[in-house]
């Protein structure tokens, strides 16, 4: 996983980093994306890495895009996550449907999924569910908030117009180019009812992301909670999710897992609403939540890895080396907030 060259004597008086140390910061942002969304999370195995180019565009350039736009219009982390939540919809819909193809991938989808399927939603509640959980997650929001640790300033956008609008380029090219690998491969079309539908939900979670927190709530008067307990809440509940997937699928109603997936929302939600309106609050707890989700990536990557059909000894090969890159990415990544706490002057409270 890249782990962008920190340099302290980059920057202006303002110390502002300076424009290249940006781009290697989207440089790297653009490439950990799909680190992170598939090989990580065991989707492809590390002999499969000649494949990043192809991915890089779609997961690292809608990264890049939902960060841009959060960071340019003042937005903070509920608009990155709306956003994030909008190009999971984007990616699994009219991209490459798995929404709503009942073969896909060579997996009869429409049985694995039939016990939560919804006529009038066109798809599985389950499988939205899990594709809302993984892409905005893990997709966008960790290796944001990773990256982003290695910013002095992580509010402050990393792209000009110029660099934006060759983002946006490359990501819709990537996108229609895996728009069209899954239609020849797959042959599956959706109705035009189900784009519809989803792109409906696409612009309405759009637009709710740049009127949720549009008016910030004051702090709270309570310390927030130190973020080795914010990491280990993190690892802890993105943990019981993953692990409860498998639990569940032994027999017991599809329908207690989709209940138990908005519990566990609705406790994670809460949670960082709260935490984040308290007093202290910052980068260190921001990185504390990526961190415990993207150790559970760590070991699910294990467990996952060994279903793709590759020899063992490349499953194992690739989860570790995988894993070991995560660690020292984290290490990195709090090494240089360290460094920005020691040696940069006080700034304005960063949007949460």
């Amino acid at each position: 996983m890249p782990t962008p060259a920190q340099n302290d004597t980059v920057g202006d008086v303002t110390g502002h980093p300076a424009p290249r140390h940006r781009l290697r910061l989207a440089f790297a942002l653009f490439l950990l994306a799909p680190l992170v969304g598939e090989y990580l999370l065991g989707n492809q195995p590390i002999s499969a890495l000649p494949a990043l180019p192809f991915l890089a565009p779609l997961y690292g350039g809608g990264a890049l895009l939902v960060r841009e736009t959060a960071r340019r219009t003042g937005r903070g982390w509920p608009a990155i996550v709306l956003l994030g939540a909008a190009y999971a919809l984007i990616e699994e819909g009219p991209i490459d449907q798995m929404l709503w193809n009942p073969h896909y991938g060579g997996v009869d989808m429409g049985a694995v999924y039939a016990g939560t399927h919804v006529g009038w939603l066109g798809t599985s509640v389950a499988l939205l569910q899990s594709v809302l959980s993984m892409h905005t997650v893990w997709s966008i929001c960790v290796p944001i908030a990773l990256i982003e640790s290695f910013d002095r300033d992580p509010a402050r956008p990393w792209l000009g117009r110029p660099g934006l609008m060759v983002t946006a380029v490359v990501f819709m090219a990537g996108s229609v180019y895996l728009a069209v690998s899954q239609h020849g491969s797959e042959h599956f079309m959706a109705s035009w009812a189900q784009f519809a539908g989803v792109a409906v939900a696409i612009v309405g979670l759009a637009v709710l992301a740049f009127v949720v927190g549009r008016h910030p709530r004051p702090r709270a008067d309570i310390a927030a909670p130190r973020p080795r307990a914010v990491g280990c809440a993190s690892f802890g509940l993105c943990s019981l999710y993953r692990g409860g997937q498998a639990f569940l699928v032994g027999g017991a109603s599809p329908w207690i897992a989709v209940a138990a997936w908005f519990v566990l929302a609705d406790v994670a939600v809460t949670l960082c609403v709260r935490w984040s309106r308290r007093r202290g609050w910052g980068a260190a707890h921001r990185l504390a939540l990526a961190a415990g989700a993207l150790l559970t990536y760590v070991w699910v990557g294990f467990t996952q890895g060994l279903s793709l059909g590759v020899p063992l000894v490349i499953g194992l090969i690739g989860s570790t080396l995988l894993g070991i890159g995560a660690l020292l990415l984290l290490a990195a990544a709090a090494r240089a907030l360290h460094r920005h706490r020691a040696g940069e002057p006080s700034r304005p409270t960063v949007p949460v």
